[in-house]
């Protein structure tokens, strides 16, 4: 029986895995100290301010938090003045800052799982969670030049994050998350999109793949389906969170080999307060179906390894091994 990451390895390279890789287990996720401080501190019930002067509120019975962007609270009120109000998060820490990381890496055995950081907020959700949704989305239209020196400035941080995460951790893996739209259609268009957010993220994946950096796993439960030639361009290997709405199967068949697709379970349909282990049972085994076992990891599409509500994740993994014996 091959090992979680091996079994990885297998499925995103067209190999030979034993199995359907189940959800989170090919990773040893650990958290680092720069730009995420608060999201190692926020339950539900919490808001906290993050080092870029965001306010994010967890709400109970939500899958994660979100910015607060009342006049009040918003960070960013006027695009072409951002450099008076957007200061990114110091990069360059003490040694010492990276002993809880090193905790977290002692206890990631990597011959059975990926050594994996992960890195939250993204570049676009750095950008709405300044200024808001609304503002941004009119600002790529109405200051384009103002946007993209904010999207370089959040890209520089990115890159002296990666700097500090390749001398202190040597990951196998970055999971990155950013989301790019709703269930229904992608945020912009492919072309602005290509404008605005194809190169800084091609700069700082191909950063970290030059660097000894195997896969990158980007997160983003949304549809994308129109966006899957950027990810691929930009170095992607698994995209993470991909709801149903996104026609997997089609998107299998068209990009399988050149990127895998983590997700299909989506958390609105079985992460619910009625969830029932039937109801989860049932959707699993639609899913796996639909989609087979090439380039695929069913998996809920939320960010990380949990449930909204109790149980939801296990009672996954515990369907998704059933559906790896009678698929493989």
């Amino acid at each position: 029986m091959l090992t979680p990451r091996q079994n990885f390895i297998e499925t995103v390279t067209g190999g030979k895995p034993d199995r359907y890789v189940n959800q989170y287990e090919y990773m040893g996720i650990v958290m680092m100290p720069i730009g995420g401080d608060a999201y190692g501190k926020l339950r539900p019930g919490v808001a906290l301010k993050n080092e870029w002067g965001v306010t994010l509120m967890f709400q109970e019975g939500t899958p994660g938090p979100f910015p607060m962007l009342d006049d009040e609270h918003k960070v960013l009120k006027d695009i072409t003045e951002w450099k008076k109000y957007v200061h990114a998060p110091a990069t360059d820490l003490p040694d010492a800052a990276w002993d809880f990381t090193r905790g977290m890496m002692a206890g990631v055995d990597r011959d059975q799982q990926l050594l994996t950081v992960m890195i939250a907020p993204g570049i676009f959700e750095t950008v709405h969670y300044l200024m808001g949704m609304e503002d941004a989305m009119i600002a790529l239209y109405e200051e384009p030049e103002a946007m993209h020196e904010l999207i370089d400035y959040i890209t520089d941080f990115e890159m002296r994050t990666a700097e500090q995460i390749v001398k202190h951790v040597h990951p196998d893996a970055i999971f990155h998350h950013d989301d790019w739209g709703s269930h229904q259609s992608s945020f912009m268009s492919p072309e602005m999109f290509d404008e605005f957010f194809l190169e800084p993220y091609k700069k700082i994946y191909g950063y970290y793949k030059a660097n000894g950096v195997k896969y990158i796993i980007h997160h983003n439960d949304a549809y994308s389906a129109n966006l899957v030639p950027e990810m691929i361009e930009m170095g992607i290997d698994v995209w993470q969170g991909a709801v149903d709405t996104n026609n997997i199967p089609a998107l299998l068949q068209q990009y399988g080999g050149k990127i895998t697709i983590m997700g299909g379970l989506n958390n609105g349909k079985i992460d619910t307060p009625d969830w029932t282990p039937e109801s989860v049972a049932a959707e699993v085994e639609r899913v796996c179906r639909a989609n087979g076992t090439r380039y695929f990891i069913p998996c809920l599409t939320q960010g990380m390894g949990v449930s909204t509500f109790p149980g939801v994740y296990e009672c996954a993994s515990e369907q998704i091994d059933r559906m790896s014996k009678i698929m493989f």
